[in-house]
């Protein structure tokens, strides 16, 4: 053996052994295996290269599937790609930015295909960096969630959706990004704390406390709580006002809803332009006025504050508004604020139609289930998470007005907005209100489609992969409890009347070494193949995993990367040692004569495994790694092999012999064990181990604990 071990010299050769093995692929796995284990990888947004949250998803999911397949079951990982509609389209508009282009002057098949060409580009080289991380998923399997299979298969569900009444199209006020010029779900806004003032504004009789003056112009109505003492006279009343360019009459309401104690315990209502406001209106029964455009400017309804932006108009309404003695006081005033979580452009309520997604069925389903225990969560605390969401949930606006996803299988009518499905005969005759019915041209929200993952990475609803449904584990971002994981679950239990996968397990962030959150603005993103290509891509896979305890964010130092590749170069080392010195040691034949000590040696390897083999079953990844992490530098390294020295150079020859068979009994199960972990050094040293009828190491058997003493 060389004297340092070199990755460079080894991971691509060993990746390329175990591709051509077929391994990767269950249909080719050697042996009778009874019992499956699938994992669906959540597929990786083809926009860009992998940042170090997908090196650590790789190596969780690789650890269960090498475990599990040397553990004699049939494993199947799928390896997918998500064309990640809106993000996507928002990593190519900074391009056409960065060009002096503008999707808004791009015909919708001209964009639609360039973004195609550049996620394809981008697809092949996130699956390059997959494989260098040591990936052994089945890529024969791959699915990408433009694959023509999948497409057909969302609409058909957008469809089966619609014609059991849990799909409508409505009026409603939407989250709208006036930079990307589309709407968005509460999944695709965050929330931001940001300072802002209060203004106290006479309405007639009554002052109301609000944030948005500019919005004045739409309001039709001020709400008060009806047991509130101060304004119980007025609850009924119709009070006419003067405000700006503008006479109001507007109607005084008693809702339970009002929170007394906020500002001065009366609101202003604008259905059009507040989500709140919008229920209000609902309930009530009032107009909606829309006053700001899509845009984010006031329209022709405000006078001369036309086309004006909301941040600079709402100065200009207050200093008017005080010019007529109109201010009553103003306050500061700290409060979330929903933004587009990717260009943090402040979210505009929007009132406009759309498709929503009837989500209180769904919710109840996915609830029950939950409840019921047929879902495992790591760490368990997520449960709870996870029942909050379906238990407050909102209908699901799936309208996306962006080009690239699945086009919605409907057609509209441009007069009334009515809905149909494109598979309705009555597209082609007039709309009930008389006027034409033209193809939607709104695409998907993407987490329509990837909400169907575990049953579309399978090819659902054919029947050739549905044998390994459900899945057995969902490894994925913490951050996503409230976003993705949901929707698997009720979309699977809705399409097929079972539950997705078994166990969710959730890993907290990876943050950079000061626990900062990696952001190319902040210029501190990591990436995991520049990383391999400096240590090693097992030396960062186990620095990925030890100290990494399920749901917890992680900070990633550098300085961790490098003490993993010195524990590589230890276990090389270690390995020269023992396979200098135990020339013609056979394991398949008479074992010797042993010491007290190594009988004692082997039944603290017996320990050892039984420890390793529970906590990976268990999912505690980060203590089978440190247990093995320890066993190996601290216990072989430095003990075993020291004191086995001495009789390697003995005369008595049992002596020496035992001291060979303990030697190499050892590196072999602590090699195979280690595998999951590092598999690239492992499977290097096991092809250079004197063993008889030697298999790749991937598909070798895992220590047996009863055979240990």
């Amino acid at each position: 053996m060389e004297s340092q071990y070199n990755p460079k010299e080894v991971e691509e050769k060993i990746y390329q052994i175990w591709e051509e093995s077929g391994f990767f692929n269950p249909d080719k796995l050697p042996g009778k295996r009874p019992e499956r284990f699938t994992i669906i990888m959540p597929p990786t947004n083809a926009n860009g290269r992998l940042h170090v949250g997908h090196a650590l998803t790789i190596t969780i999911e690789d650890i269960m599937i090498r475990f599990q397949r040397m553990r004699g079951k049939l494993t199947l990982w799928v390896p997918g790609a998500d064309h990640a509609g809106f993000e996507t389209q928002v990593v190519y508009e900074k391009k056409l930015e960065k060009e002096g282009r503008s999707r808004f002057k791009m015909k919708p098949q001209e964009l639609y295909d360039e973004i195609m060409k550049f996620t394809l580009e981008n697809k092949i080289y996130m699956e390059n960096d997959t494989r260098k991380l040591g990936a052994s998923c089945d890529w024969s399997r791959e699915k990408f969630t433009l694959d023509q299979s999948v497409i057909s298969e969302t609409q058909e569900t957008f469809r089966k959706l619609y014609r059991d009444d849990l799909i409508y199209r409505d009026y409603k006020t939407v989250n709208w990004c006036t930079k990307h010029q589309t709407s968005l779900s509460d999944l695709e806004t965050i929330s931001i704390e940001k300072k802002d003032k209060l203004y106290f504004i006479k309405y007639g009789p009554l002052t109301v406390a609000t944030v948005r003056p500019e919005t004045i112009f739409g309001d039709v109505a001020i709400a008060v709580n009806p047991k509130d003492p101060r304004y119980q006279k007025f609850i009924g009343q119709i009070i006419e006002i003067q405000h700006l360019e503008k006479k109001f009459s507007l109607i005084i309401l008693g809702d339970n809803d009002v929170d007394m104690a906020f500002g001065s315990g009366a609101l202003k209502i604008t259905p059009a332009h507040d989500h709140n406001d919008y229920n209000m209106s609902v309930k009530h029964k009032l107009k909606r006025i829309v006053v700001i455009d899509q845009f984010g400017k006031l329209n022709e309804k405000t006078g001369k504050y036309a086309g004006m932006k909301v941040n600079e108009v709402r100065q200009k309404v207050i200093e008017d508004l005080q010019t007529l003695n109109l201010i009553e006081k103003i306050e500061d005033y700290t409060h979330a604020v929903p933004v587009c979580y990717k260009c943090k452009t402040t979210i505009e309520p929007r009132l406009m139609p759309q498709w929503f997604v009837k989500m209180q069925p769904l919710a109840t389903m996915a609830a029950e289930i939950v409840r019921a225990g047929k879902i495992q969560f790591i760490p368990n605390n997520f449960k709870k998470i996870f029942l909050y969401w379906m238990d407050n949930t909102i209908d699901w606006n799936i309208s996306r007005q962006i080009v690239w996803g699945i086009s919605i299988p409907a057609f509209i009518c441009k007069n009334c907005n009515r809905g149909i499905l494109d598979s309705d005969n009555k597209r082609n005759e007039p709309c009930v209100c008389g006027g034409a019915f033209v193809q939607d041209t709104d695409t998907l929200d993407t987490w329509f489609s990837s909400g169907q993952w575990p049953l579309l990475a399978l090819g659902y609803p054919h029947t050739a992969n549905m044998d390994f449904y459900p899945t057995d584990v969902m490894e994925s971002g913490s951050d996503l409890i409230f976003r993705w994981i949901p929707r698997m679950v009720f979309l699977g239990l809705y399409l097929k009347k079972e539950i997705p996968f078994r166990t969710i397990y959730l890993h907290g962030m990876v943050n950079d070494q000061q626990g900062e959150k990696m952001s190319k603005s902040k210029g501190n993103v990591i990436s995991p193949i520049d990383l391999v290509k400096k240590y090693g891509a097992d030396a960062l896979r186990i620095s990925l995993v030890i100290g990494n305890t399920p749901g917890t964010d992680l900070s990633l130092n550098e300085n961790k990367i490098k003490g993993y590749k010195h524990f590589c170069n230890k276990i090389w080392n270690a390995t020269r040692f023992v396979l200098t010195n135990i020339e013609g040691v056979d394991l398949d034949t008479r074992k010797p004569v042993l010491t007290v000590r190594d009988e004692e040696i082997l039944k603290e390897l017996k320990k050892v495994v039984e420890n390793v083999t529970d906590n990976i079953e268990n999912f505690r990844f980060h203590l089978a790694g440190e247990e093995l992490y320890h066993y190996f530098w601290h216990n072989f390294a430095d003990i075993i092999i020291e004191e086995m020295k001495p009789r390697l150079t003995q005369d008595n020859n049992n002596s020496k012999q035992a001291a060979q068979w303990i030697l190499l009994e050892v590196l072999i199960t602590i090699i195979k064990m280690l595998h999951p972990f590092i598999p690239f050094i492992t499977e290097e040293i096991w092809s250079r181990l004197p063993i008889k009828n030697r298999k790749l190491l991937m598909i070798e058997e895992w220590p047996k604990i009863e055979n240990k003493i």
